[in-house]
């Protein structure tokens, strides 16, 4: 029987993963003094962890958050499928979703309520059977289920290979020449295992630190 996946659920427990995946790999030591150890990033399981994931596809962070607390607003409270069912297409618009981001939660709240993807037992299952699960969903792609199972299920080795932040990050942390190819993440990332979203939360912040260095904005 495999080993049950290594879970991030609190500060503590995120803190103790950090210098493990230090101890792994002395080349993010560097990258770690720069930022210190991270604050630990989750999001509620089920319906609304995954709103909030697809209310953030494309936008800055400042830009998700200005929306998801104006999509609550809307709401009435937190996204539920309720909530969202009830919806109208004008109410939702007004709170800052395009046309096709609406589109896929609509979509989204139609398969969950037809029973085709069971958002509650994702946690049982292994890491690649959670995900095919999840990309099920419309408008779920490898990068939101990637995102859902690191935040919304605290899984310690799910990695978004495919986030642009990542790439940029080690590149310039591992002096590559330039933002690494999501492919070479991936193969760096193997020596990671089983704590490359630990690793995410370090390369993520290693951004952040990246562009005020450079006087960009957040």
């Amino acid at each position: 029987m495999p080993a049950p996946p290594l879970l991030l659920q609190d500060q503590a427990g995120f803190e103790a993963a950090f210098a493990a995946l230090l101890r792994l790999d002395p080349r993010l030591v560097p990258l770690a003094a720069r930022t210190g150890c991270p604050a630990l990033r989750r999001r509620p399981p089920g319906f609304e962890g995954l709103v909030a994931i697809v209310v953030a596809q494309q936008l800055s962070v400042a830009a998700a958050r200005a929306i998801a607390a104006r999509l609550e607003q809307a709401l009435g409270g937190p996204a539920s499928r309720d909530r969202l069912r009830a919806a109208a297409p004008e109410q939702l618009r007004a709170a800052g979703l395009s046309t096709p981001k609406i589109r896929t939660l609509k979509g989204i709240v139609q398969m969950l309520d037809a029973g085709a993807v069971d958002l509650c037992g994702l946690h049982a299952l292994p890491m690649e059977a959670a995900t095919h699960q999840l990309m099920r969903l419309p408008g779920i792609g490898r990068w939101s289920a990637d995102l859902y199972l690191l935040f919304c299920l605290g899984r310690a080795d799910a990695f978004p290979a495919g986030d642009l932040a990542l790439q940029v990050a080690l590149g310039d942390g591992f002096a590559l020449g330039g933002r690494c190819t999501q492919e070479g993440l991936l193969a760096i990332a193997e020596d990671w295992r089983p704590l490359r979203g630990v690793a995410a939360h370090l390369l993520w912040a290693y951004y952040a630190v990246r562009r005020s260095r450079l006087g960009a904005p957040a």
